[in-house]
């Protein structure tokens, strides 16, 4: 639960961000793109501030929920610089939505403190798997956004994208791609320095978190063979990104979901 450490600086940063997250997600009716974009930079910027000062802290920890406050911040992040590169882009207030709960989430669960024998590379080798968490968080968005146009094209209606299709498309597996090199790069160095990264007595085991994280690795293989191979596109590219997705957020968030709040125990 909520630390009874949780610093008034801490609190102050996660109230901040979660107001303005929510301001951010209401603001595309009742004040315009503009201050709408303002809104979500500056709640990027007090999520970051955030997030650095929970994880290189004194004690920092870590977990399922600043796991998922970490992958929120970077999906804002890409978000607000693609707006600026697009402005024709629309911001989802579902978005700022999950990046509030992510905020809150994270005050509620901070998570274990990170092991004392860890190596001074363990932050680089989750940096590698948290961004192709927020890289395939993104590409899921999209992908979403994909589908609801076309399925107001269908109808005739405004399909509220504010990008053509395929611009939306190509963007999609942009991240897809960059994100399944993130992906293999964290698989490979758990596999071959498991001890180096986590200190003496944490070699790589077999378990759930390996097995869904290799399994989502061969399913975005699948989607990018299919895609360059056979031209895979639309629904059927889409369905196979859910899939890998699903398995990627099961194979560290559920994992230590499972073992911090069900079991109560560390990893």
């Amino acid at each position: 639960m909520i630390l009874a450490s949780a610093s008034p600086l801490t609190l102050t940063l996660a109230l901040g961000a979660s107001l303005a997250y929510a301001a951010s997600a209401t603001g595309v009716v009742r004040t315009g793109e503009k201050l709408t974009r303002a809104a979500v930079w500056l709640a990027w910027l007090l999520h970051g501030t955030l997030l650095s000062w929970s994880l290189l802290g004194a004690d920092p920890r870590f977990g399922f929920a600043p796991a998922l406050s970490v992958t929120a911040w970077l999906v804002g992040l890409v978000y607000a610089v693609e707006s600026h590169f697009y402005p024709q882009l629309k911001t989802p207030w579902l978005l700022s939505l999950a990046g509030a709960l992510a905020v809150v989430l994270a005050l509620i669960f901070p998570g274990n403190l990170l092991h004392v024998n860890a190596s001074a590379w363990l932050p680089l080798h989750w940096a590698l798997g948290i961004s192709s968490y927020g890289l395939f968080a993104i590409a899921v968005v999209h992908a979403w956004l994909m589908t609801r146009a076309e399925e107001r094209i269908r109808v005739a209606a405004d399909a509220h994208t504010g990008l053509p299709l395929l611009t939306m498309e190509r963007l999609t597996f942009r991240f897809v791609s960059v994100g399944f090199v993130l992906l293999s790069a964290t698989l490979l160095a758990g596999f071959f320095f498991g001890n180096q990264l986590y200190g003496a007595g944490h070699p790589v085991k077999w378990d759930h978190k390996t097995a869904f994280s290799i399994l989502s690795w061969l399913t975005f293989a699948v989607l990018m063979v299919g895609r360059m191979r056979f031209g895979w596109r639309g629904r059927r590219a889409i369905r196979v990104l859910y899939v890998g997705s699903g398995l990627l957020l099961l194979a560290y968030v559920g994992s230590r979901f499972v073992m911090e709040i069900v079991l109560g125990r560390s990893l």
